[in-house]
């Protein structure tokens, strides 16, 4: 569809001056002398994904890690990375076939071990078991415990089963509670340090619709870190957390984008123009709980490529105009007599 800048001046309506919907799916807008840049990452080498580890080879070497839902998704690119820079890593989920296939896929690759401990963290005596399982193979608590063990569907608040709510909450908020109490005080016990990570989600400080137990059950992670951060870090412990936006996964989007329609909608709104890879949270996992970030507690780190930012923003529609209608804008502006 033409923009005609002639038309709209003379009109003097600055209505015109902004697309339709319909016309701000089109980058390019024909009759303008200039269009909307491309894709950014398309166009700018510092702005694509880097998959490879940027810690030393050695950062893990003799260290031990505790990850839950380390069998697929995000937990198992941060079970590979740990494995990569030398950790001995023990991944926990309630899918023993996954595990089983996940640590002997990633062991071969790295050549070190790799331990699966099937359990399912809304039992707290499952977490018990697990945490003396890996004890007993690992021969002591873990120096780093991520907790990213997650369940998350779309659903209208009004279809939400009290089995439903109960269900994200308890793998959510209570598995990742029950984990870290039962890891902290027996770290508390022994005077062992550790580092905690936890991952949550960018809507966890506002709100989203369709999918509140998971923002509820987010939001009390972000609270137990902070204030866990404060409380056991005078036993050596510390404690931060991610805030990932879109990182594609098959399991999350399976239930999260069903029609496959809003990944494109979310690089469309997101200023560097892609989603995020598994190798980049990994990366920032692997840095978060090295020694080398001995300084970062209680922190939330948003890890989205700004999208955030860009929809809370009130004039970010903006960001469509081409130079033509920004001149347009600006005479209308001139224009403008009086307050």
């Amino acid at each position: 569809m033409a923009f005609n800048i002639a038309r709209c001046i003379a009109s003097g309506k600055s209505s015109c001056i902004f697309p339709s919907p319909n016309q701000l799916s089109v980058r390019c807008l024909s009759g303008t002398s200039q269009c909307s840049s491309s894709n950014p990452s398309d166009k700018y080498d510092n702005l694509k994904a880097v998959k490879t580890p940027m810690l030393p080879p050695d950062t893990y070497k003799g260290k031990k890690v505790f990850v839950t839902g380390g069998g697929t998704g995000l937990g198992k690119a941060m079970t590979r990375m740990l494995s990569q820079l030398g950790a001995e890593v023990a991944i926990v989920s309630r899918s023993p076939d996954v595990l089983k296939s996940t640590s002997e896929e990633i062991s071969a690759e790295t050549g070190n071990p790799v331990h699966p401990i099937p359990a399912n963290i809304r039992d707290p005596d499952a977490v018990k078991s697990s945490v003396d399982q890996f004890v007993e193979i690992c021969g002591g608590l873990p120096d780093v415990v991520i907790n990213n063990a997650a369940a998350n569907f779309i659903s209208p608040s009004e279809r939400l089963s009290p089995n439903a709510w109960k269900t994200i909450v308890d793998v959510v908020l209570n598995g990742t509670m029950y984990t870290t109490l039962e890891i902290g005080k027996r770290l508390v016990e022994q005077q062992k340090g550790a580092n905690f990570l936890t991952i949550s989600t960018t809507y966890a400080a506002l709100g989203s619709p369709f999918v509140t137990p998971s923002a509820a059950a987010k939001s009390g992670l972000e609270n137990v870190t902070r204030s866990l951060a404060v409380e056991w870090g005078r036993h050596g412990m510390r404690f931060n957390c991610i805030a990932p936006g879109g990182i594609y996964t098959k399991g999350a989007f399976s239930r999260l984008d069903p029609t496959g329609q809003f990944q494109d909608k979310l690089t469309e709104s997101t200023p560097t123009g892609r989603m995020g890879d598994q190798e980049e949270i990994a990366n920032l996992a692997c840095y978060l709980c090295s020694d080398y970030a001995s300084w970062f507690n209680g922190e939330i780190f948003m890890f989205d490529g700004g999208q955030t930012l860009q929809a809370s923003g009130m004039f970010s529609g903006y960001l469509e105009l081409s130079k033509d209608q920004w001149d347009l804008a600006e005479s209308l502006i001139r224009g403008t007599k009086g307050s």
